[in-house]
């Protein structure tokens, strides 16, 4: 028996950090609404160990793999777990701001809760998922919501707001090198240049009665600018984007990757065109739609 799921990608419409704790985590209040680009994960009972193969080489495989360590935080909560082999199957890239490693880890959580006869209801599945890492929550049932806290903090936004948004097309882009997402957010410390939480509320209170995915996107992204002082590639890239092809694209969480909310479907050769020349070889574009 073979279970399968997919771990869609994600991203920060928009993304307040508000402040840093004592132990160098951080505050944020962000509008995080899932994709239909998404990885694929399998799961199949048998054997004596939890094991991982990835169609991705330049994924490791091992303990390090979100998956695994997903898997053992399931096994230390419910030590029946059922041992066998996961299968991944990648279509969103790594240090990108997508949370294709989050999301990956959520669904194995709902791989192995479902193998094992449902022990968890889904606030059980997202404590797990918040051992893994601050966003993985998000992922346990991937609902556009606003994500506060660490990222563990997640209020639904309304079906009858984000009903009108899914379908909606977003470009992506992003370069062969990658963002730390521990990086950025240092990068964001040494600037100091956090959003007060109340004015953080208040600009997203007045977005949401807006109603557009690109009301939120206006709110900005507290990491672009520390980000992008430090990969000066990345605005150039998106000033010839938006010079060229009247796209306006931001950074989505912590970077590489790049969204545009677009009307019509752009040709995706003229994007690649466009950056290679200045983010190198190796640009990733991709159309997808907000789910």
């Amino acid at each position: 028996m073979q279970l399968s799921t997919r771990a869609p990608a994600k991203i920060n419409l928009s993304l307040a950090v508000v402040g840093r704790e004592a132990d160098g985590f951080h505050r944020l209040v962000s509008c995080v609404v899932p994709l239909t680009l998404a990885d694929a994960l399998s799961f199949e009972p048998g054997g004596k160990i939890l094991a991982l193969e990835c169609d991705d080489p330049s994924i490791p495989a091992d303990s390090s793999n979100l998956v695994l360590r997903a898997a053992e935080v399931f096994r230390t909560a419910y030590p029946s777990a059922t041992p066998g082999r996961f299968r991944l199957s990648k279509s969103v890239p790594h240090g990108a701001g997508l949370g294709g490693g989050s999301s990956d880890a959520a669904a194995a959580l709902r791989l192995l809760n479902e193998v094992s006869g449902v022990p968890f209801d889904a606030t059980r599945l997202r404590s797990l998922a918040a051992q893994v890492g601050s966003d993985c929550a998000f992922f346990v049932e991937s609902v556009s919501s606003v994500m506060r806290g660490r990222g563990e903090q997640l209020e639904p936004m309304p079906a009858k707001l984000t009903d009108t948004w899914r379908g909606r097309r977003v470009l992506l882009v992003k370069p062969a090198r990658p963002v730390s997402t521990a990086a950025a957010y240092g990068w964001l410390a040494e600037s100091g240049h956090y959003v007060a939480e109340a004015k953080a509320e208040a600009a997203l209170a007045g977005a949401l009665a807006h109603g557009s995915p690109e009301s939120l996107v206006a709110l900005g992204n507290s990491l672009q600018e520390a980000v992008f002082a430090r990969s000066p590639e990345l605005p150039a890239g998106l000033d010839a984007l938006r010079s060229g092809l009247g796209i306006h694209a931001v950074m989505t969480g912590s970077g590489s990757a790049c969204f545009a909310l677009v009307h019509q479907s752009p040709d995706l050769d003229r994007v690649r065109a466009l950056l290679e020349p200045i983010w190198g070889p190796g640009v990733w574009v991709a159309l997808t739609e907000l789910a």
